[in-house]
């Protein structure tokens, strides 16, 4: 198993700075790669570019571009210049983000995310395999009829033959799909005891993509929440916050994936508590009705010892990279604490 390091967004100030200090102290320690995301404020690409600048030998991935936000042809564009830039370094994540942002913010329908990711994802690897690019979906045409329009090549060449496809995926379908037209899956609030249910609908998704594939060469990241202490409970404070959101905020009462996989892992009542407080906007409620058993779950948390036994759990039930993202509040904190899951891997003797 391999470790990973999300640095999420820029949010303002020098945090972009930190950012790069921790990064940097990743590459040293050996972690394969470290992920950017975006919502609607910092976008993933110019993150990425900007670290893979400064950095030699860590992967850069995105977790996610949003399918809404840019057409396939540019994601196909941005990921060949990513991975020419950074010598082969570069992973592509991909995700639908929620109807919320995709309508409200890049003002595209959210309907049939599930079609829309299968033609997006085709157009782009047609594109990034330098081919003459033709396409006929329903959501997207490649040329438009009718007009002007030609069938193009990809004129930059990216470093790899495959510049490989990650999927952002919650619910069972997406899983099964992310098995079927992608080398990875990006996890979110993931429980080694329930990562079984969730790696079935994968192994599904491989099976038709190929008769007798299994999970072999398919990535399966595990995004963690990581906090360093003695005291559990206050541990896991920091990640009251995420959690929450992500019950409870992340998306309407409708349609909230997050709620619903918190739904599937046991916490129905939880789950539905944690929204009503949160879009009562009783945000201090929702974070402190998140029970400690579900943040324990999902996350990193406590001394060396207890995290190589996790991170063991995590290997036993099929992770093959465990993404951090460190809750502590300073860049040397968030240091110091990678590097004591750097550490804890090495303990347990799993480390790839």
């Amino acid at each position: 198993m391999r470790l990973g390091l999300n640095i999420g967004f820029v949010l303002g100030g020098d945090d972009h700075l930190d950012h790069l200090r921790l990064v940097k102290e990743a590459e040293a320690l050996g972690f394969s790669v470290t992920w950017a995301a975006e919502a609607y404020g910092s976008d993933a690409a110019t993150l990425l570019t900007w670290i893979a600048a400064q950095t030699s030998t860590i992967d850069v991935g995105a977790a996610v571009f949003q399918i809404p936000a840019r057409t396939p042809a540019m994601t196909a564009m941005t990921a060949a210049t990513l991975d020419r830039l950074s010598g082969g370094r570069f992973r592509l994540g991909l995700g639908v983000s929620g109807p919320q942002v995709s309508e409200g913010w890049h003002g595209v329908p959210f309907a049939q995310p599930l079609l829309r990711t299968r033609e997006y994802v085709a157009i782009v690897n047609s594109a990034l395999r330098r081919e003459t690019v033709a396409f006929e979906g329903k959501h997207f045409t490649l040329p438009l009829p009718g007009g002007p329009g030609k069938a193009l090549k990809l004129s930059i060449r990216p470093v790899r033959d495959h510049v490989p496809v990650y999927l952002a995926a919650v619910g069972p379908k997406n899983l099964e799909l992310a098995g079927e037209i992608a080398d990875g899956w990006l996890g979110i609030l993931n429980d080694p005891s329930y990562l079984g249910e969730q790696l079935n609908h994968i192994k599904a998704g491989r099976q038709t993509r190929q008769a007798g594939l299994g999970l072999e060469d398919f990535d399966v990241v595990a995004s963690v929440p990581v906090v360093v202490g003695d005291d559990l409970a206050a541990c896991a404070d920091p990640i009251r916050g995420y959690t929450a959101l992500y019950i409870g905020g992340m998306g309407s009462r409708e349609k909230n994936f997050y709620n619903a996989l918190a739904v599937r892992m046991g916490y129905a009542d939880e789950a539905k508590e944690v929204q009503d407080l949160f879009l009562a906007k009783k945000h201090r409620e929702a974070m402190a009705a998140v029970p400690q058993q579900f943040i324990d779950s999902v996350s990193l948390l406590g001394q060396k010892e207890r995290i190589a036994d996790k991170l063991t759990a995590y290997a036993e039930a099929g992770v093959t990279t465990v993404a951090l993202t460190p809750f502590e509040s300073t860049a040397e904190e968030r240091i110091a604490t990678i590097r004591t899951v750097a550490e804890a891997l090495d303990h347990a003797g799993i480390g790839d």
